[in-house]
């Protein structure tokens, strides 16, 4: 691990994607890492439906501030979140989008541009709620914010305490996502 590691994360879409648990299950993987971590949640004025985001701060020294200016990675689930967060993607950054959800045409030379069609993904493998996953995976794949055998331990731990029927299609999803970015 090399000091003065720093990584950011927003993660954005409609209430009810699975945005939050996406960016605590990063920050969780951070932790079993051994690193500094901040996860802060925004909700709209809905819940259910409503826009929602979160920033995610994974770092090798303590952070001085949990606030994000502009991310390392942005993933974004909607059309409104991609018009409010792609801004926000450092130059020489990645965005990863929902390409089931979101049209993107002018796009960024300076960034890192990855469409998922994590709906297609999530609903191939039975269910349309497993897209954060399909996500997750693809960010671990194509970033360095946190390692994939700390996300997928996170993932079981987090994800298989309520249900843990569920984890075979978690891991189906994660490891769609990373083919999504690979090659």
């Amino acid at each position: 691990m090399s000091k003065n590691f720093e990584r950011t994360l927003f993660a954005a879409g409609f209430g009810g994607q699975g945005l939050m648990i996406l960016g605590q299950l990063v920050a969780y993987a951070g932790m079993h890492e051994g690193r500094h971590v901040t996860w802060i949640p925004s909700y709209g004025p809905e819940m259910r439906g409503g826009t929602a985001n979160c920033s995610v701060i994974v770092a090798e020294d303590q952070i001085g501030s949990p606030v994000v200016p502009e991310a390392d990675y942005v993933i974004v689930m909607n059309q409104p979140s991609l018009t409010k967060f792609e801004p926000k993607v450092k130059s020489g950054g990645t965005l990863f989008y929902n390409s089931d959800l979101v049209k993107y045409e002018k796009k960024r030379e300076d960034i890192k541009i990855w469409p998922i069609p994590a709906n297609t993904i999530a609903k191939g493998l039975g269910s349309d709620k497993v897209a954060n996953i399909v996500m997750l995976g693809a960010l671990v794949a194509a970033g360095d914010i946190v390692g994939e055998e700390a996300a997928l331990k996170m993932l079981n731990e987090q994800l298989g305490k309520k249900k843990p029927q569920f984890i075979p299609m978690n891991e189906g999803a994660f490891v769609k996502g990373k083919e999504t970015v690979k090659g």
